[in-house]
């Protein structure tokens, strides 16, 4: 006896528009199927999932092929860069310009409410309270503000940290031999990253002099960074921007020991964990892995660096005119406590590790535009290449 309701096969014809002449092929397609295997025909949605995801292969594919592309133009224009050369130190100064001068624009906003809620812990509530007042008072822009001394403080700061990190690591290990290098690697990478940040921290300084009082006076006592610059010079000379240099450097010299230190020894761990070697694993892989290495790598220096962090938003906001810096210093940890040292540590927390993560990134995916090998990995096995 014929059936009072539609079968499935009519029913997937009538509402997908299909025509008779697709009955045969509708035939072909469920004859192989098991009574337990989902019938895709049935679900209009998953072919959009599927093309969809076949699209965005594709994008993909074609993003690949045309970074493959830039980077061997690149490097045929930059010719052959040997480890270690004037060449190579020169490619990881501009990875790290281009590493840290983004990261730290991008994350302005945070910086921003940071810097405010260590002036006065009362400020705000919390970050989206804090932009929303922010945002309602003085727009977007409002929102970014001190962006422009972030950007090329940063700039600066990165480009020495990165590059003098890979030159002196190199120098620090020619000293001690192969032998020992690999003995005691975890004190030459806190030695190498801690000279490549006392002189990068000379080049950050007026930089970040401008952008604390930038972001914790309201209004902003400037709107341009160069304008921050003469205002500073103007009233209390050249040494107005670097007040803050002694502070800088114990907030600094820690945070970038612990997060160079600590970026090698974890991406070691991975490697070690991972089946096979370093050199089995391709590009997305390996910056993945320095991604990774470098969020775990950004906790711990946010934590490290944290006090201090507080110590130079308040003296370059709160110091008195001829105020020494150890008596500047006594008087402000007098004032807030030990306690007032980790205001505004979760924000930070997570503020450093999302910049750092990034900033290894970028700097690891530019190393491997220019055919240079990426940060970090295990140590190779004697007797192999």
């Amino acid at each position: 006896m014929q059936s009072l309701f539609p079968s499935p096969k009519l029913l997937n014809l009538a509402f997908s528009g299909c025509s008779q002449t697709a009955l045969p092929l509708f035939e072909a397609q469920t004859k192989h199927n098991s009574k337990w295997q989902a019938r895709q025909e049935l679900y209009p949605v998953w072919s959009v999932a599927d093309d969809a995801k076949n699209k965005a292969a594709k994008l993909s594919d074609a993003a690949v092929t045309e970074f493959e592309k830039a980077s061997s133009k690149t490097q045929r224009k930059a010719g052959h860069i040997e480890l270690y050369s004037p060449k190579y130190y020169a490619a990881c100064t501009f990875g790290g310009i281009m590493a840290c001068g983004l990261t730290h624009t991008i994350v302005t906003p945070m910086d921003l409410v940071k810097c405010r809620r260590q002036v006065d812990a009362k400020m705000y509530k919390g970050n989206f309270e804090a932009w929303g007042k922010i945002g309602r008072a003085e727009g977007f822009r409002g929102i970014y503000t001190g962006w422009g001394p972030t950007f090329w403080g940063y700039s600066v700061q990165g480009g020495l940290k990165y590059g003098g990190y890979e030159f002196f690591k190199k120098f620090y290990a020619d000293l001690v031999g192969e032998e020992n290098f690999h003995k005691y690697k975890t004190g030459i990478y806190l030695a190498g990253s801690a000279s490549a940040e006392f002189i990068a921290d000379i080049g950050l300084c007026p930089f970040e002099a401008v952008k604390v009082r930038m972001q914790t006076t309201i209004p902003p006592f400037a709107k341009t960074t160069l304008g921050g610059i003469n205002y500073i010079v103007g009233k209390e000379g050249v040494g107005g921007l670097y007040k803050g240099l002694y502070p800088l450097w114990g907030r600094q010299i820690p945070y970038t020991m612990m997060k160079f230190a600590s970026f090698e020894t974890v991406v070691e761990m991975i490697y070690n964990y991972l089946p096979g070697s370093k050199s089995d694993y391709g590009k997305g892989a390996q910056t993945a892995v320095s991604f990774t290495g470098g969020y775990i790598a950004g906790i711990l220096c946010a934590i490290v660096s944290h006090p201090a962090d507080v110590m130079v938003s308040k003296l370059n906001s709160n110091r008195q005119a001829g105020e020494g810096v150890g008596a500047a210093t006594s008087r402000i940890y007098k004032d807030i406590g030990f306690g007032g040292l980790w205001n505004g540590l979760p924000v930070r927390i997570v503020m450093i590790g999302t910049l750092t993560g990034l900033q290894w990134m970028i700097y690891d995916y530019f190393k491997i535009f220019m055919g240079l090998p990426t940060t970090g990995g295990a140590a190779p096995e004697k007797g192999k290449a």
